[in-house]
């Protein structure tokens, strides 16, 4: 089964809101249940729907292209992307995975079939597709 976000882009930043769920106070065990899921890239765009950012800031000065978040394959992208639209930001961000060269699973298919955007475009997140973006 194929678990796991394959890019951590703006959509991804929201997965720090979930509390993970104590034992000990009985609460459920979200981070448990996510990163357990094979719905997990579609799980984090839906999270994304409890609030509306106003500015995301996208920093890719540096970039996992492989791995992460703490060990990996890094590059110096020297980019920096801001907007809105976290539908926006994430299709761009994967068009630089792409052209950094990245893992097989960022470069398959197009940008809005990747899971993540997918669904966030069908949860009305942001823009729906890559005419709407200038």
């Amino acid at each position: 089964m194929d678990l796991g976000g394959h890019f951590t882009l703006s959509l991804k930043c929201a997965v720090g809101m979930v509390p993970p769920g104590l034992r000990e106070t009985g609460t459920y065990p979200y981070m448990k249940e996510l990163h357990r899921s094979r719905y997990q890239r579609q799980m984090i765009a839906e999270i994304n729907t409890a609030f509306s950012p106003s500015l995301i800031v996208l920093d890719g000065v540096e970039a996992f292209v492989e791995g992460g978040p703490a060990t990996g394959k890094k590059v110096n992208a020297n980019v920096i992307v801001a907007g809105s639209d976290r539908i926006a930001i994430d299709a761009v961000g994967v068009a630089i995975l792409r052209y950094l060269g990245t893992t097989l699973e960022v470069n398959q298919g197009k940008i809005f079939d990747q899971e993540q955007i997918k669904r966030a475009v069908e949860l009305g997140l942001g823009v729906t597709s890559d005419d709407q973006m200038s």
